[in-house]
Parts: C-alpha cells; structure tokens; sequence
C-alpha cells in the first residue's frame, strides 16, 4: 500500500457537488492499494500513519501525532499513485490491485484508522473526486509498506 500523508489544518472531499467527507486540523490521507498488499500491509500502513509525529510541539519540533493534537483523517482512495512511468509517457497501472481487492484493504485500512480512536471522514470509492485542503507546514509525507521509500 501507498500513501500521500499530508498535514492539514482542514480538508474535504466532494463528489458530484456533494461534501463526502471533511475535517479540521489533521491528516489527509491519499490511499493506494497494490496486488500484492494483504491485511498485514493495511495494519502496518495504519499503524505508521497514526503514528507519524509531523506535527509541532511546544518547541516547534515535529514530535507530535494526529493523535496528540485531537486531530482527525479523512482518507481518500487513489489509485494512481501505482501509476509506473518509467516507460514512455502514459501510466501503466499493472501494479494497483484490482477494485474488489482495493476496496476490501482500503475499508480495513479506514477501519483500523478508527480503532485507534480517531475520526475518520472517507471519499467514495471508484468515483471522481474533488479534493480541497490547507496543507499546514506544507508538510508531505510519502509511506509505503514494502518500504520503497
């Protein structure tokens, strides 16, 4: 799995005009699920997630989690960030799993998420999607669960 974490000070997601999903100060999450995630990827990418200490302590040191400040996440799936351009121009998608998968992982991701206590707000999935935010810093954090980068 992949994500795009992003410190915000609020975000929403629309579809077809409709708000979806919004929070206030927290983590807009930017999903992606590959073919070879399992349920072990979606608890270790939550897991780090929720974890993540980006944003200030008193100091005005990164130290502190979502957690920490009561923030909250909203979550979006996206499957393009598989998209492999290496070769040429267009992006292949080979390496995203296949809907029935992504939606099973995304769901167990968004779940997790909550059993750690925190509002958690959600897209829909397979629909377009307007993203809105205030990225706080900015600060952007890429994760990965086979730990690419």
């Amino acid at each position: 799995m992949r994500a795009v974490v992003q410190r915000v000070s609020r975000a929403k997601v629309m579809v077809a005009g409709e708000v979806t999903g919004e929070i206030g100060t927290g983590l807009l999450v930017l999903l992606a699920v590959g073919h070879q995630d399992s349920e072990a990827s979606a608890e270790y990418l939550a897991e780090k997630v929720v974890g993540l200490r980006i944003f200030e302590d008193d100091g005005g040191k990164m130290n502190r989690s979502v957690v920490d400040v009561g923030g909250a996440v909203l979550v979006v799936s996206q499957f393009t960030l598989y998209g492999d351009v290496r070769k040429g121009k267009r992006p292949s998608f080979d390496d995203a799993a296949s809907p029935e998968k992504a939606r099973e992982l995304y769901e167990s991701f968004v779940g997790r998420v909550r059993a750690a206590g925190l509002q958690c707000e959600t897209g829909r999935f397979q629909e377009m999607m307007a993203v809105d935010l205030v990225n706080e810093g900015p600060v952007t954090i890429l994760v990965d669960s086979e730990k690419l980068f």
